[in-house]
């Protein structure tokens, strides 16, 4: 197997690939947005892994109660409530990153849209619940990023119709692991993972060794597609098999097409590999809505991001970056 630095395959379960902890080296995991966060951190004064630790979790929190859909209190549930109705001034923080969704709304020709939500709160993954066509065709007609006027003069943020909703699930994690890989290399931690559920970003070296990241079989989750060592890299993935139900043959899962309100289908999971997991993270839930074809002509197009796809009958499929790992 050949250490590719700069490029990897997520981690989907960290723990059929870690090695025992020791000395210097300290791994935690809490569930916090609504995911498994896990932070493995090494430095050499175990006070200093500690509080980076601490700092990492303290900061998943954090960005949680800011931009979570589902609690009341957090600013992106401000936004939803208020922003059909007139400006609303947001924090810097969540201002750029609506601005970061748009370019990569611009980027993949809408593939990349946060208001989806504006049906995507119709489903209920957990109580097998989606809405009938009517209802759905109605509510998709406000998915539009053009929906969201952004005035940076004033940092707010409107919606031009009423019943738009925004929802940053396909990019928030990546910004959180981003935001604490500079937290821990502020505080001179400089070997490092961090996992916000399909989003993966590494530093450094483990034991003086790559860190091994494996992606998971879509259709068996004891199982991986492929395992690959990886340096200073950042990794997401979408699948169906996250959040899905089936009804009558069909899987209803939380990767929506903002095209029809609908579930994206024709792949099974997108695993992106880039510089920052801001990046990958958004650029993961694209291709996943693109599909196989036009979503590897775009990430072909980019430089420094690579990506391996399963496709509907669970066949693996690469980037040109990538074509030396395909079986001969």
């Amino acid at each position: 197997m050949t250490t590719l630095p700069g490029r990897a395959l997520l981690l989907i379960c960290l723990s059929l690939l870690a090695w025992p902890a020791g000395a210097g080296w300290l791994r935690e995991q809490q569930d916090i947005m609504g995911t498994r966060i896990t932070v493995e951190v090494f430095h050499a004064d175990d006070d200093v892994a500690r509080r980076g630790v601490d700092a990492v979790m303290a900061e998943m929190r954090r960005l949680d109660a800011a931009m979570s859909p589902f609690r009341e209190d957090s600013e992106l549930s401000r936004v939803n409530r208020e922003a059909a109705a007139g400006p609303v001034p947001i924090s810097r923080e969540l201002f750029d990153l609506l601005q970061r969704s748009r370019q990569v709304s611009d980027l993949t020709d809408g593939a990349f849209d946060i208001t989806f939500a504006s049906a995507g709160f119709l489903y209920d993954y957990r109580r097998h619940v989606h809405p009938d066509a009517r209802t759905l065709k109605q509510a998709a007609a406000r998915i539009d990023y053009h929906n969201l006027a952004l005035d940076p003069a004033t940092h707010s943020v409107r919606f031009s119709l009423p019943g738009v909703k925004i929802d940053l699930g396909g990019i928030a994690k990546g910004h959180a692991v981003d935001r604490s890989i500079a937290l821990l290399r502020a505080m001179g931690i400089h070997d490092a993972l961090v996992t916000a559920g399909g989003d993966s970003r590494v530093i450094g070296r483990r034991w003086g060794r790559p860190w091994r990241i494996g992606v998971r079989d879509p259709r068996r989750p004891d199982a991986l597609v492929a395992v690959i060592p990886l340096e200073d890299v950042a990794v997401s993935t979408s699948g169906d098999y996250e959040r899905f139900f089936e009804e009558d043959g069909v899987r209803y899962h939380h990767i929506i097409d903002p095209t029809s309100g609908d579930s994206a289908r024709g792949l099974r999971s997108v695993t992106i590999i880039g510089p920052d997991a801001t990046t990958t993270d958004a650029l993961s839930t694209s291709v996943f809505v693109l599909g196989r074809e036009r979503g590897l002509a775009l990430v072909d197009r980019l430089t420094g991001i690579d990506a391996i796809l399963v496709d509907g009958q669970g066949r693996l499929h690469y980037s040109s970056g990538l074509e030396q790992l395909q079986p001969h």
